[in-house]
């Protein structure tokens, strides 16, 4: 690191004792939200609910020092428990493990290659689309807790969102959720009622996690089984990570480094593999929520990691007191929190294109519980509602000039595949005049498709007798065509 970089690297660690006091109270509220996720998760998965959570605490740890993004939490998420939970059913925990470390190298070489880059390729409505799918998700995850419970817990529930809703008009000292699950825990604990609590969720771990090789052969057999599904983990964590770190980018108006944030998940998961966890990445939820009570900084991600495991093994038994209606209000927060709402009014002030893109991302998405597949959905429609609106502003004008019997094509716009054919309707191939001239000095030729429209226009001319030139290309648009069909390169002028 350069002097400026570590001078960054540390303020990201410690800028102020407020700031730190802040980081540590929001990554406990972040510890709070990771665990009913994680031990759904988990059996979504197929795996014991340890597995997940000691992944969540691995990744946290590491992803601190490594990630490229202060103040995302990441852990044992939704979409990665999807793709796992067919490895895991086929072949078991330890070919999941084996999964998990190769995704984590794969997820490395992406970030070294600084193949980041492709997220410029996700338009603003996909990430609005993304964000609000994510907000719908994770308040229809809080549903099944919400269905066949006594009235108290809709009491707790709604005690609990007054709380995280009204306190903070008194004081913002310490985040609400955070006193919204003291409170409510010290509530059931002092009037037993009946309620589900976390150890009704599933096994919570009894000890620390050790460190482990996956009880696989090491062979081409083994890599041909895994390789498939750790490709699609480590494409699946990857997207939801860049898409975390934007939205972060957004509500912090700061930036941040996603190649960092791309070899940084790798490393995390690498260790969670290697410690007998799953594999993760940027959580969403638990990320906007750190976010609105506070956390900035690497200190709050650290403490989210931290403080998971302290209250998953030290205090376990407490925490297994903890009424599922506090988690399921704060929750419900962070669905509020997370949705944009002004996305809505935007869909009559925006272009339709753009409505069209962000809904369709969200009911892909919501649809079928995989982020990436709306994503990947509204990525597919905006490239092509983006080539169709290039394709309508490309033209030909065409006039004739009697005194030397020229028929004149003057072509503006970009010709490329999608207006490569709509560019050679235009040409009269039996024309019977003298000559013809093609005018390209306010096009551009983009793909061989293009050019290869150019020089079947002009070798059909040609053939029938018609003197042909062609003028103005620009020096990229000359190159390609000398390369790729250097008889239209020669008429060039």
């Amino acid at each position: 690191m350069n002097n400026t970089a570590l001078s960054r690297y540390r303020t990201e660690w410690f800028n102020g004792g407020a700031n730190a006091r802040r980081d540590i109270l929001a990554g406990m509220v972040g510890t709070f939200a990771l665990i009913p996720e994680v031990i759904a998760f988990s059996f979504v998965a197929g795996i014991d609910p340890e597995v997940g959570l000691f992944a969540s605490f691995v990744i946290g740890i590491v992803i601190a020092f490594a990630g490229g993004r202060p103040a995302m939490i990441s852990g044992a998420a939704g979409s990665v428990a999807l793709v796992a939970a067919a490895l895991v059913h086929a072949h078991g925990l330890q070919y999941l493990l084996a999964a998990t470390l190769l995704a984590g190298l794969f997820q490395i070489v992406f970030g070294l290659l600084k193949l980041d880059v492709l997220m410029r390729f996700v338009s603003q409505s996909v990430r609005t689309g993304f964000v609000n799918a994510l907000a719908i998700l994770i308040f229809s995850a809080q549903v099944p807790q919400m269905l066949g419970v006594t009235w108290h817990s809709y009491a707790m529930i709604a005690g609990g969102l007054a709380i995280i809703y009204l306190l903070p008009r008194m004081t913002t000292a310490i985040p609400s959720p955070l006193i919204c699950i003291l409170v409510l825990t010290a509530i059931s604990i002092a009037f037993p009622m009946p309620i589900h609590t976390v150890s009704d969720l599933g096994r919570l771990p009894s000890s620390l996690p050790s460190f482990t090789f996956p009880a696989v052969a090491f062979d081409w057999q083994t890599l041909r089984i895994v390789a498939p599904y750790a490709l699609a983990i480590a494409a699946v964590g990857l997207l939801e990570s860049m898409m975390t770190a934007s939205v972060v980018d957004d509500l912090t108006e700061t930036t941040s480094s996603k190649a960092r944030e791309c070899t940084g998940l790798g490393l995390a998961n690498v260790a969670a593999g290697l410690f007998g966890g799953i594999a993760g990445c940027g959580m969403i939820g638990q990320t906007v929520g750190n976010v609105r009570y506070g956390g900035r900084g690497r200190l709050s991600t650290l403490v989210a990691g931290v403080f998971l495991l302290l209250v998953m093994v030290p205090l376990r038994p407490w925490v297994a007191q903890v009424p599922v209606a506090a988690l399921v209000a704060i929750m419900i927060m962070v669905s509020a929190s997370t949705f944009s709402w002004t996305s809505i009014r935007d869909l009559a002030r925006h272009p339709k294109v753009s409505g069209i893109v962000m809904v369709a991302t969200v009911v892909v998405t919501v649809a079928t519980h995989d982020l990436s597949a709306g994503v990947a959905v509204g990525v597919l429609l905006s490239g092509v509602f983006f080539a169709f609106k290039v394709t309508r502003l490309m033209d030909v004008r065409i006039d004739y000039d009697e005194a030397t019997d020229m028929r004149i094509y003057t072509v503006s716009g970009q010709i490329f595949f999608a207006s490569a054919d709509i560019f050679a309707d235009r040409f009269d191939l039996r024309d019977t005049v003298a000559k013809v001239r093609i005018d390209l000095t306010a096009s551009h030729l983009w793909d061989v498709t293009a050019v290869g429209a150019l020089e079947d226009v002009v070798t059909k001319m040609r053939h029938h007798g018609i003197a042909i030139e062609v003028i103005g290309l620009n020096q990229a648009s000359a190159i390609l065509v000398d390369q790729l069909a250097p008889a239209v390169g020669h008429a060039s002028s």
